[in-house]
């Protein structure tokens, strides 16, 4: 393989060849393919030029490449689909600047958003997008999935932070997307383009983030119902009463069992659903918010109310929120977390649908989901070496999209499509989209040589 002493010569000893040293990054956390691929070579480069002469060593051969970091994703987003390289971005985890006075951040893609996090807490900031796995999520994942997490009802997800982009093209090229400005309109929006594009348009190397000052205060409220359609109420009464939380999740009855089965945290599980309802802004708002909240729970007919009384308490509600993925991985020897979205008003009917279709064909599932926005996260839980289960699993899935597809709802709101959902894609978009994106793909990525075979 010729391009491979091409490729040492620019990653030196920052280069992996051996079986036993590539069987790991052909896997991520998505659901086992029957086949797994074995890269031809695993590089770790250091900069964004060794990015660009990787590219260019790779396009000279047409030796297509998978980018990565964690591989935490849950849509094959970077497992492989034919031989490639994957160019593992472990070592370019640099916050490169902190610019307190206008309000952004430099970071490489490997940068860890917990860590990032953690650095802008010293200066009282704060960079809002919160997937569940934040302490292992990287920015690089999070640009390329447009991540989102439970602050996304107010606060947005990645899109509306990232202001910069600086990308590796298909042919080695590299270009900024735009300025580290707060404001621009000047030419196309190249930068958003980038954004959820899941790696198949370019390679992102650097991140310019927008970054907003940190709440004084989080304060987060548990509230019980005996129905679904309670709780679905409770959303829409808070949303109209004027005020915006941070967070408004909802647990079902069964993942409110399997945390407390695996990671015991006090929930009461004889109630149908649960919401988490976060506040946050100065000390003296949250506290007279809180007061409301607690009016509006009551008269939506919650059956029993927690509200945290500081950060201690606070984070001991978060512990049963955020072990709930864990503790569904404790049912079966597989965990399928699947993505959809729907209009708030179709929540209680799709949550309904999802345990009709999972009893229909015997699957266990845990229903989560950010009822803000719609966003339903159903956990799967079974055991993919049954072949029968497997069989049936499918059977569910086409049956969960295009029902979420025919309630005006879709495919994802922040898992992307990946390798495992990129034959709902055409049905999802509106008319004349899919063949758009099919044209913006092939006009950067001549080859089909940067993440091929996902999405399309």
């Amino acid at each position: 393989m010729d391009f491979v002493n091409e490729l040492k010569k620019i990653c030196g000893s920052n280069l992996l060849l051996k079986k036993e040293d590539l069987y790991v990054y052909a896997h991520d956390t998505s659901q086992n393919p029957d086949n797994i691929i074995l890269p031809l070579a695993v590089v770790f480069p250091r900069n964004t030029k060794e990015v660009s002469d990787i590219i260019k060593v790779l396009n000279k051969y047409n030796v297509p490449c998978v980018p990565r970091a964690q591989g935490t994703n849950h849509c094959g987003g970077t497992r492989l689909t034919k031989k490639s390289v994957v160019i593992h971005f472990s070592k370019m985890d640099k916050i490169i600047e902190i610019d307190k006075n206008n309000l952004i951040a430099k970071v490489q893609p490997n940068v860890v958003i917990g860590d990032l996090n953690k650095e802008l807490d010293k200066l009282n900031l704060f960079f809002p997008p919160d997937p569940s796995n934040l302490a292992v999520s990287t920015i690089g994942g999070a640009i390329a999935l447009c991540a989102g997490g439970p602050r996304t009802f107010k606060y947005g997800n990645t899109k509306d932070y990232i202001i910069n982009l600086e990308v590796v093209l298909a042919d080695g090229t590299i270009i900024e997307t735009s300025k580290d400005l707060a404001k621009n309109v000047t030419g196309y929006n190249i930068t958003s383009l980038f954004v959820g594009s899941e790696g198949t348009l370019g390679i992102v190397t650097q991140a310019t983030l927008k970054l907003i000052p940190k709440p004084e205060e989080r304060l987060l409220t548990l509230s019980y119902f005996d129905s679904l359609e309670n709780a679905a109420k409770c959303v829409n009464n808070i949303i109209n009463s004027g005020f915006i939380p941070s967070t408004l999740d909802l647990l079902d009855n069964n993942t409110i069992k399997t945390i407390e089965r695996f990671n015991p945290c006090g929930l009461l599980t004889d109630k149908e659903a649960v919401l988490l309802i976060e506040l946050d802004g100065f000390k003296s708002c949250v506290k007279y918010e809180q007061d409301i909240l607690k009016e509006i729970l009551i008269k939506s007919d919650a059956v029993n109310i927690v509200q945290a009384k500081n950060q201690e308490e606070n984070e001991e509600i978060w512990r049963a929120r955020r072990s709930a993925y864990s503790a569904v991985t404790q049912l079966k020897p597989n965990v399928v977390t699947e993505d959809i979205v729907v209009p708030k008003s179709k929540i209680v009917e799709c949550i309904k649908k999802i345990n009709e279709i999972s009893s229909k064909y015997g699957i266990i599932v845990c229903i989560m989901g950010h009822a803000g926005d719609g966003n339903i996260h159903p956990n799967f839980a079974l055991d993919l070496s049954n072949e029968n289960e497997k069989i049936n699993f499918e059977k569910l899935k086409d049956e969960l999209f295009y029902y979420a597809i025919s309630i005006g709802g879709t495919l994802s709101a922040e898992h992307g499509i990946g390798m495992h959902k990129k034959k709902y894609l055409k049905d999802a978009l509106n008319y004349g989209a899919f063949d758009l994106m099919l044209k913006i793909k092939k006009l950067l990525d001549v080859k089909n040589l940067i993440n091929p075979d996902k999405m399309f």
